[in-house]
């Protein structure tokens, strides 16, 4: 780690207001992590939560050798490894492993036992007050935190996504990252590797995105017609959005959609079950993201149906990720979005 960090003194007394003073600070930045860890808000902010009152009550415990960050980022892996293991098997997802795309609209309930990777708001990032990995990161900060990629890192083992998280994303090295979690360096590299490969073989390692959140001019004109599509129930407009083999995935359902074909006729089926759409904008995970209202009549109130989270590639929408329902509201409360608007 290469940032200057304040060191505990640990002949000094840690009050509370001390304690607020030196980790405040970090803790942003420690939720974006244990978020990455756990691919779950909620969850993170549990594994927060506990990491601080550990460190709270394990103050007197700190040797002073080394940076408070490195020795609460400690804590805070323990804490979502903890969270991890009192799971069992069951892991967060946003596409079941091996479930092969849909062509029909999904019959039957959705899956609302399944554990669904959260998203993040773009709110929560702009509290990070210093972002910048370090020296040994090779994913580019705004990519690892995409939807896709959490999703993606859910399938490593827990040891493995710590230590790709604090080298390939906050740019640890070997060695720090082997006193964080304990092991040797040999051991820590070899994770890594192992890691990589396996992200690598699944098609999941990131390219790094020119211009971070930015929208480029191109792209801000996408989304205003992909908004327009939405409300003016263009069907035709909305398809001739999408790339060709874009997909379109609708937690709680299990079902999902590949191609601009079978998205067009999914939506081309369940479109004229609704009244109206309004788009509100927001953003989630460094991404387009908006929270879609509908109503029956102009005299009922505009009623959150889904928010949804899109992704951008080469001028046309390759992803959409709608959390649907029960979950799509819970999330949209997240986002400080209202559940119902006035007629």
């Amino acid at each position: 780690m290469t940032d200057q960090e304040p060191i505990l003194d640990p002949n000094d007394a840690l009050d509370r207001e001390s304690f607020q003073r030196l980790f405040g600070p970090l803790r942003p930045g420690l939720k974006l992590y244990c978020y990455r860890m756990l691919g779950s808000l909620h969850e993170a902010e549990d594994a927060v939560q506990d990491a601080y009152l550990r460190a709270w009550r394990g103050r007197s415990g700190f040797s002073g050798a080394g940076s408070l960050k490195a020795w609460l980022y400690r804590i805070g892996t323990n804490a979502c490894l903890d969270a991890i293991k009192r799971r069992g098997k069951a892991r967060r997802i946003l596409i079941e492993d091996g479930s092969p795309p849909s062509t029909r609209p999904p019959e039957g309930a959705p899956a609302i036992e399944t554990a669904w990777v959260e998203p993040f708001p773009d709110t929560e990032l702009d509290r990070i007050p210093d972002a910048a990995p370090g020296p040994h990161a090779r994913i580019e900060a705004m990519e690892s935190v995409r939807l896709a990629f959490v999703a993606a890192i859910q399938g490593l083992p827990p040891r493995q996504r710590a230590v790709l998280l604090l080298c390939d994303v906050l740019g640890w090295s070997a060695q720090d990252v082997a006193a964080l979690i304990g092991g040797s360096t040999t051991a820590v590299n070899s994770a890594l590797q192992r890691a990589r490969a396996t992200m690598t073989s699944r098609g999941s390692q990131p390219a790094p995105a020119p211009g971070g959140s930015e929208l480029a001019g191109k792209d801000v004109e996408l989304l205003a017609r992909y908004v327009r599509a939405w409300q003016e129930r263009d069907l035709d407009g909305f398809v001739g959005l999408l790339k060709d083999d874009a997909r379109y995935v609708m937690p709680p359902w299990r079902e999902w959609y590949f191609g601009r074909d079978a998205i067009g006729q999914f939506f081309g089926a369940v479109w004229p079950r609704y009244g109206a759409f309004r788009l509100l904008e927001t953003r989630a995970n460094g991404q387009p993201a908006f929270a879609l209202y509908t109503r029956a009549s102009e005299e009922q109130p505009w009623r959150v149906h889904s928010l949804q989270v899109v992704e951008i590639d080469q001028g046309a929408i390759a992803s959409i990720v709608m959390f649907m329902g029960e979950l799509g509201r819970a999330h949209v409360s997240s986002f400080g979005l209202q559940a119902e608007l006035p007629a």
